[in-house]
């Protein structure tokens, strides 16, 4: 199989690295029209291993991975699907639920595999903290906490939601195996003008009787990587910044005092921590054979065009009800011609001494 990816940036440059590695891949080539200024890059361009179009690259290969701005993924994508290419997005998978529509129904026509970089859902330790949450070991789950932090990168075209929030969200609806089902968001421009640097999100999970709470920011002195499942038998902590316990497994709970004789209405269990093991391996490279996988034997993606458009619904409603300080329905925004805002929001002044 012949792979290109286009955009070779931060994130292509490693897709780029992946597919090159990937069993029954036969040739990954580099489309980029700054190839020629990139360091590294522009050798290949006389060797036939770099092309400066798509349109040049497309009768070269078999799959598209597509990891250029998030603005341009529903034209680059459109572009290798209607040439019959195999294509696989990085998030998101477009910046508005029509766009993602667009790519679901463009693929369907044409026969091809269309899946989305949801990278977290190919990590093993997310793996087994929905492992954790199907088989009740957590007991009933209460809720799920994420915090997505650090200090930058501070985007151009995107608030924080837009930037971090659709890692978080994906791994939220893998764990819990559902959609949220409205969206509540609030955050702050504190040093961008323009663009949230601090949000925080509530999806409520009304089918599951379960919420997420979800904390994404550009403006946090440490590097945070974690998600809490709080159970009424244990608690479990993903932290991915940890690389010998990714997972901790806390046999803590809260539980209603039945002794009448105690002044508590509650009592405290504590028990130990254990961190299971959790094989490594890279996520990328998980989702690149996986990706080559389904166009082999036109298997549906774990993390296919549906699950794409899901990430998507909840970002749009998060942007709307950033706008309009209230909570969003899902449904509001996942019927086709809705006018809710876009992924990417249209840059709107702040009011003069007010941060929201």
């Amino acid at each position: 199989m012949r792979v290109a990816v286009v955009g070779v940036g931060y994130w292509g440059s490693k897709q780029l690295r992946v597919m090159r590695s990937t069993p029954a891949v036969s040739r990954a080539i580099a489309v980029d029209a700054r190839l020629p200024l990139l360091s590294g890059m522009a050798h290949l361009l006389a060797d036939g291993r770099g092309y400066t179009s798509l349109r040049a690259a497309l009768p070269h290969v078999d799959a598209v991975v597509v990891a250029t701005p998030p603005a341009t993924h529903v034209e680059v994508a459109l572009a290798a699907i209607r040439a019959g290419k195999h294509v696989l997005v990085e998030k998101p998978l477009a910046t508005s639920p029509g766009g993602a529509r667009q790519l679901i129904a463009a693929a369907r026509e044409a026969g091809v595999t269309l899946m989305v970089g949801h990278t977290f859902e190919y990590n093993g330790a997310v793996v087994m903290l929905r492992e954790l949450v199907q088989t009740q070991e957590l007991g009933e789950l209460y809720y799920l906490d994420s915090a997505r932090l650090n200090l930058g990168l501070y985007q151009s075209d995107v608030n924080v939601v837009s930037d971090l929030a659709p890692h978080d969200i994906s791994i939220a609806n893998y764990v819990l195996g559902a959609t949220p089902t409205s969206v509540r968001a609030w955050g702050s421009h504190h040093v961008d003008p323009v663009f949230e640097d601090v949000a925080h999100l509530e999806l409520d999970y009304a089918d599951a009787g379960v919420s997420a709470h979800i904390h994404v920011s550009w403006l946090d002195p440490r590097k945070v990587r974690q998600v809490t499942a709080v159970g009424s038998k244990k608690m479990a902590v993903y932290d991915d910044t940890n690389a010998a316990e990714r997972i901790r497994v806390h046999d803590k709970a809260v539980l209603p005092n039945t002794d009448r004789r105690s002044p508590s209405r509650f009592s405290y269990h504590h028990g130990s921590i254990t961190s299971p093991v959790v094989p490594f391996e890279e996520p990328l490279a998980v989702q690149a054979r996986h990706f080559v996988h389904c166009i082999a034997t036109g298997t549906r993606p774990r993390t296919d065009g549906a699950n794409g458009l899901a990430v998507v619904e909840v970002i749009e409603a998060a942007q709307l009800s950033l706008a309009q300080e209230r909570r969003v329905l899902l449904e509001e925004v996942a019927e086709p011609g809705s006018r809710a805002p876009a992924l990417v929001p249209v840059p709107r002044p702040a009011r003069a001494g007010v941060r929201h």
